[in-house]
């Protein structure tokens, strides 16, 4: 008989994602062997105008469903994270919150949007000067903009694709890669890299070396933030915002 002492126990973290999210792969590389990541989708809404369709995923009561599907039993996720960077920041900060409140009243322990999260990395790196990149047409971004600076930020510089989100998910690394290095601001403490579509995890490393501060993303910050929360380090080599020492994360923007 081989001897083997059997799988490592998993803590079970909840993802709720947009209809139309690709990135699941990328998620799990931020993931220890100790993680598991229970991913549930939002109903569809129309993709025809894009600020509508993140104004869409913008309502709470497309949460319920999904965050019960991974927190109920034998998953059990103790942290829930609503992965969509501009359905959580497209209607400020009070709705950033409602959509958090809406996760714990369907049996969320502890819910995360990733906008919350990305202000939470930012604070936590002390980088209050950020330069804003986005694959997003002009409406989506300046609503961006305008949640940074409602949450207390400086934004220095904003730079965008102008892309329709049915769209986005078929940008490449070269494309993130040239969009963060033109997006970066003297004045910068750090480049965020918005939208949940756009593939990171390769670039930041690399990147923070050339540039010479952090880069920080969306689904980086976002597991970043729900590991956090239930005491675990993510794994990503080299990106600086992973080096931030461990604790338990605000569950929404104050």
């Amino acid at each position: 008989m081989i001897a083997m002492s059997g799988p490592v126990p998993q803590t079970a973290v909840g993802v709720v994602a947009s209809f139309d999210f690709t990135r699941d792969r990328e998620l799990w590389r931020w993931a220890p062997e100790e993680v598991s990541l229970y991913l549930a989708r939002t109903d569809p809404v129309s993709m025809a105008d894009s600020l509508r369709m993140v104004s869409d995923l913008n309502d709470p009561g497309l949460l319920a469903r999904p965050t019960r599907e991974v927190t109920r039993e034998p998953i059990g996720s103790r942290v829930v994270l609503y992965s969509c960077t501009a359905c959580s920041f497209v209607g400020g900060l009070e709705r950033e919150r409602a959509l958090c409140d809406a996760m714990r009243a369907a049996g969320a322990p502890t819910a995360l949007t990733t906008s919350g999260a990305m202000v939470a990395a930012l604070r936590a790196l002390g980088a209050g000067r950020v330069a804003v990149v986005h694959p997003y047409v002009a409406p989506i971004g300046a609503r961006l903009s305008d949640f940074l600076v409602e949450a207390g930020l400086d934004v220095v510089a904003s730079r965008g694709l102008g892309l329709e989100s049915r769209v986005i998910g078929a940008v490449d690394y070269d494309t993130t890669a040239e969009l963060i290095t033109a997006g970066d601001h003297p004045d910068a403490e750090a480049v965020f890299v918005s939208c949940t579509a756009l593939p990171t995890y390769d670039l930041i490393a690399p990147l923070e070396r050339e540039l010479g501060k952090p880069v920080v993303t969306a689904n980086q910050v976002g597991i970043w933030a729900a590991l956090r929360a239930v005491g675990v380090a993510a794994t990503g080599p080299g990106q600086r915002l992973l080096t931030v020492a461990s604790g338990q994360a605000k569950t929404s923007v104050t």
